[in-house]
C-alpha cells in the first residue's frame, strides 16, 4: 500500500513538472513569436527610436545619443524589441501562469482569474505608459535644464535602456497595487479597517521605495510615490466594496454553498 502511494505521488509530481514545462514553453513561444514579428516590422531600430524619443526631445538640437560598445548598436535595439515582445505577450504569459495553478483552486477562486489577468495587464501597461509619457518627459527636461551650460549631454544608449527598463518595471509593478490590495482583502488576509490604519506607514514606505528605485532627484520620487499612494486608496475602495458584498446574507449563503460543493468535488477527486 505504501509503495503504491509513493508511486502515485511520484507520478503526480512528474505530471506537475511536465505541465509546468508545457506552460513555460507556451509562454516563451508567445514572446518569441511576437519578437519575430516585431523584428521583421517595424524593426528593432524603429522600436528603439520610439523608446529614445523622450530623451532626444530633452537634448539640445542636433545632439544624439552615443554607443561606446562595439556591438552595442546591434544588441541594444534587440534587447528593446525583446522587451516590447514580452509586454505584448503579457496576457498570454499571465494566462499560462493561471492555467498551471487553476486545477488546485476552487471554482469560485477560478472565477477571479479572468478579471485578474485583464486588470493586471491593463494596470502594468498603464504604469509603463505613465512612465513614458509623463515621467520621462518631466524628468529628462528637468535634468537637461539643471545641467551646466558648459556640458553637452550625450547619454550612452546601453545605460539609457537599462535605466528605462528599471523605471518601466518600477512603475508597472507599482500600478499593480490595487490588484494586490483586492487579493489581500478577498482572501481575508487583511481587512479594509487594517489597511486604513496602516495608511500612514504606506505613504512613508512609498516615498522610501521611490527613493530607492528612481534617480536621486525629488521630482521622479514624487512622480512614483504619488500614484502609489493614490492606487493604494483605490485598492481600499475596491476592498471595501468586496467586504460590503461579503456581508450580504444572500452572498454568504451562495458563497458557502459553492465552497461546500467545491470541497465535495475535491474530496471525490482525491478519493478517486
Amino acid at each position: 500500500m505504501t509503495d503504491a502511494s509513493d508511486a502515485s505521488s511520484q507520478d503526480t509530481f512528474i505530471s506537475h513538472l511536465i505541465e509546468l514545462r508545457t506552460r513555460l514553453l507556451r509562454a516563451v513561444m508567445a514572446v518569441l513569436g511576437i519578437f519575430v514579428v516585431l523584428f521583421l516590422y517595424p524593426g528593432p531600430s524603429a522600436i528603439y527610436d520610439v523608446l529614445a524619443q523622450p530623451m532626444l526631445n530633452s537634448l539640445p538640437e542636433g545632439t544624439r545619443m552615443i554607443a561606446t560598445g562595439v556591438i552595442t548598436p546591434f544588441m541594444v535595439p534587440i534587447k528593446v524589441t525583446l522587451l516590447a515582445a514580452f509586454v505584448l505577450a503579457l496576457p498570454v504569459v499571465l494566462y499560462q501562469a493561471w492555467a498551471f495553478v487553476a486545477p488546485g483552486l476552487y471554482r469560485h477562486e477560478q472565477r477571479l482569474a479572468l478579471p485578474l489577468i485583464i486588470s493586471s495587464t491593463f494596470l502594468f501597461l498603464l504604469g509603463m505608459a505613465f512612465c513614458y509619457f509623463v515621467v520621462f518627459h518631466t524628468v529628462f527636461r528637468f535634468i537637461a535644464h539643471f545641467a551646466p551650460h558648459s556640458i553637452t549631454p550625450a547619454p550612452d544608449i546601453e545605460a539609457y535602456v537599462n535605466f528605462v527598463m528599471t523605471m518601466f518595471m518600477a512603475f508597472g509593478v507599482t500600478f499593480e497595487v490595487p490588484v494586490a490590495v483586492v487579493l489581500l482583502v478577498k482572501t481575508g488576509i487583511v481587512t479594509v479597517k487594517k489597511l486604513r490604519e496602516v495608511r500612514g506607514y504606506v505613504v512613508v514606505g512609498a516615498f522610501i521605495l521611490a527613493a530607492v528605485v528612481t534617480p536621486p532627484d525629488v521630482l521622479s520620487q514624487v512622480l512614483l510615490a504619488t500614484p502609489l499612494c493614490l492606487l493604494y486608496e483605490i485598492g481600499i475602495l475596491a476592498g471595501a466594496a468586496i467586504e460590503k458584498r461579503r456581508t450580504t446574507p444572500e452572498d454568504d449563503d451562495t458563497g458557502s454553498a459553492l465552497a461546500t460543493q467545491d470541497d465535495e468535488q475535491a474530496d471525490k477527486k482525491e478519493s478517486a
